[in-house]
Order: C-alpha cells, then sequence, then structure tokens
C-alpha cells in the first residue's frame, strides 16, 4: 500500500494502479493521425474501384469527422483515439453507408481498407513514445509493491509490444486488451482485472485521458479516479475526474506507514 500525492497533497492509499495506455503512457497522436490519413487514402481507393458513385471529398471530410481528426489535431474523445480496431471498422462502415452503400457493402469496404493500409507498410509501427515521467512512476510504483496494470482497447500485442519496447514488462503486473472479454468500457472489464490480481477496486486508482475511462471506474467502484490531460495537443474534458493530472512529474507516492 503507498500514498499517491499530487502536487505534494495526498489524494489517498492504493494497492493498485491502472492505466490506460493511447494518450496516457503512450505520446500516439502522431501515429493515430498518421494511421487516420493512411485509412482515409485507401478507403477513397477502394470505394472508387467498388463504389464509384460515392464522391472522393464527401468521404474524405466524413471519415476525417467520424476518427476525429481535425486541422492536424486528433480529438480525444473520437472514435480513433478511445475505440478499439473492431469500433473504427464499424464507424468507417458506417460512413460508407450514410454515403449510399448497403450495409454488407459498407462492412465489406471497412475491412478492405484496414487490412490494406496495413498491409501497405507505410505506417511506421514502432511504439509510440513513452510521455515523460510515466516510466519513472512506473518503477517507484514497483519498488514500493504497488501493483501496475494497463487496461486499453489496443491489442495484447500491441500493449505488449509497447511495454517492451520502453522496458517497462517487469514494473506492469497485468493487462487487459481489446482481445479480453469484455473490453472496455464496461466497466466489469475493471472488475475482471482487479480480480485477476486480487485488488480490492476500492483500493486502486485509474488514470485515463477519456472521459469513458473515468465513467468506467467510477461505476466499477475505483477508489481514485484520475483523468490525464497532457497527452493530446487539445487536452481532453474529462467532467467525472476526481483529480485533474496534467504532468506525470505531478504525481508521487509516499510509502504508507
Amino acid at each position: 500500500m503507498a500514498q499517491l500525492l499530487l502536487k505534494g497533497h495526498p489524494i489517498g492509499n492504493f494497492q493498485g494502479v491502472l492505466f490506460d495506455k493511447d494518450g496516457t503512457l503512450s505520446h500516439s497522436e502522431p501515429h493515430l493521425l498518421a494511421l487516420a490519413e493512411a485509412r482515409i487514402n485507401k478507403a477513397v481507393k477502394v470505394a472508387q474501384e467498388q463504389a464509384p458513385a460515392l464522391k472522393p471529398c464527401e468521404l474524405r471530410h466524413t471519415l476525417r469527422r467520424a476518427f476525429g481528426v481535425d486541422q492536424g489535431m486528433l480529438d480525444p474523445g473520437g472514435t480513433l483515439a478511445v475505440a478499439s480496431r473492431q469500433d473504427n471498422i464499424a464507424s468507417t462502415a458506417t460512413v460508407f453507408c450514410l454515403l449510399g452503400c448497403s450495409w454488407p457493402q459498407a462492412l465489406s469496404l471497412a475491412h478492405t481498407c484496414f487490412d490494406a493500409a496495413d498491409q501497405d507498410g507505410l505506417i511506421d509501427t514502432t511504439p509510440s513514445p513513452l510521455i515523460n515521467g510515466a516510466g519513472q512512476l512506473l518503477q517507484d510504483l514497483h519498488q514500493q509493491g504497488v501493483t501496475a496494470a494497463v487496461i486499453s482497447n489496443d491489442t495484447h500485442s500491441g500493449i505488449k509490444d509497447f511495454l517492451a519496447h520502453h522496458q517497462l514488462g517487469a514494473g506492469v503486473a497485468g493487462i487487459w486488451s481489446a482481445d479480453d472479454h469484455p473490453r472496455k468500457p464496461d466497466p466489469q472489464a475493471v472488475l475482471e482485472l482487479c480480480k485477476r490480481h486480487g485488488l480490492p477496486p476500492q483500493r486502486c486508482a485509474l488514470v485515463g485521458d477519456a472521459e469513458t475511462d473515468l465513467q468506467m471506474a467510477l461505476e466499477a467502484g475505483i477508489g481514485g479516479v484520475i483523468g490525464f490531460t497532457g497527452g493530446w495537443k487539445h487536452a481532453p474534458e474529462l467532467p467525472s475526474a476526481q483529480h485533474l493530472l496534467h504532468s506525470w512529474t505531478d504525481l508521487t507516492l509516499s510509502t504508507d506507514e
């Protein structure tokens, strides 16, 4: 058990801390913006080949709105920042549908453009950079016997690769990914992750950059709900946060005597 301090002020004693990944531990915005453009370019190309009645400009504009891309920034609460790959495929298919495709055709087009973007090899697959200060906090938690876990809508392999790339694997006891069921933002995902590691939810803190993460934590009975705002150019709005954190260096811990 350790006491978390936010800018030197105690905010609670915790046995475990659960972390979102993208936009919380990981500086993911540049990668996600590149991924959005790659998928949009493929969607336009696929549509020209298989659904020529669709207007490329309208398709680009609507997909950017669906993904949350605006003026070179990503909406921290948009589908690309928050949702899983499968959810983003569904939102892309919905765009195709809105522009005149049948649902079976729309779903097929969405899968095709996502797979084609992956296979092109134009997107850098190197894990995104670690946000400054996050690694030190994970190291401090591990040294003081506090269980750290990652709960993310990235795949299990994506999370493992990120942790391995930044040499964080030893300090992270558990992972809950988009491959697990239920996946976040279902509160049961939090409860199952806590159960897996013998952690009472009320003795855990959760740090996330999305309102859905924080609502999930509250519904699961998590004891400390911390909104992280420092991972995006456009800071997320997090009304459900009990505490707001902009820089990892502001969050420290002291042993609970």
